[in-house]
């Protein structure tokens, strides 16, 4: 029976990189973790189409930089056509025009490629379990677009007001979200779970008529909380 719950539990992984130096090692090594289980390796978005329609799998390790057809027009296709297969980029760039990309195909995490098999690993398991993973770097650019669109133009009023009802820690974590800080993060600064973490920020969310991450970013550089 534990060993039918700890097969049950494995993550089906693809991972897609058009360069056999990077992709095979890489596979090689996520392949050692307990809870992975490496199903492909591909080195195109094509060939990602098409291990994914072979299934099942569960996450996708992409690259954003293939030939035929690239990381982000194939996290689009998988987001329209399989909603159930998490993406997380795995990638060496981090401007503004990737990460944006990347994220609006419906990636749910985006690393560079300087993460350690730590990181990467932790960020499968998160995608697998529907939450988000952000590499520093990218968190901090996501970061400053946010402040740069919330700035107000001239006339314009400095500060959004936020719902009345608003408790006390769900304005503590609206300010923390909008420093960038993780729920991981989050939780840690305010010595509460994670769990109670996601409960405020659904909470607050809907009070706020907050769309997701990046729109509580700006409500908050808005209202004036960071």
């Amino acid at each position: 029976m534990s060993e039918q719950i700890e097969n049950q539990a494995r993550l089906r992984v693809i991972v897609a990189d058009d360069q056999a130096a990077v992709r095979e090692p890489l596979a090689a090594v996520l392949g050692l973790a307990e809870d992975i289980d490496v199903v492909a390796a591909a080195a195109d978005g094509t060939e990602v189409l098409a291990a994914v329609a072979a299934g099942p799998v569960d996450v996708v390790l992409m690259d954003l930089r293939m030939p035929v057809l690239d990381g982000i027009e194939t996290t689009r296709r998988l987001t329209e056509e399989h909603p159930e297969v998490a993406v997380v980029v795995l990638t060496t760039f981090a401007d503004d025009e990737s990460i944006l990309g990347a994220l609006g195909a419906g990636a749910r995490g985006y690393l560079t490629k300087n993460a350690g098999r730590q990181d990467i690993t932790r960020a499968i398991r998160a995608a697998g379990a529907g939450q988000s993973v952000l590499d520093r770097e990218v968190q901090n650019r996501l970061l400053a677009t946010a402040r740069t669109k919330a700035a107000p133009a001239p006339g314009e009023a400095a500060r959004q007001p936020l719902p009345d009802d608003l408790t006390p820690r769900e304005r503590e974590v609206l300010t923390l979200i909008g420093q960038g800080l993780s729920n991981r993060g989050i939780a840690e600064k305010l010595f509460i779970s994670e769990a109670t973490v996601k409960t405020h920020i659904n909470n607050l969310f809907a009070k706020a008529h907050i769309r997701d991450r990046a729109d509580a970013v700006r409500r908050a550089i808005g209202a004036g909380l960071a």
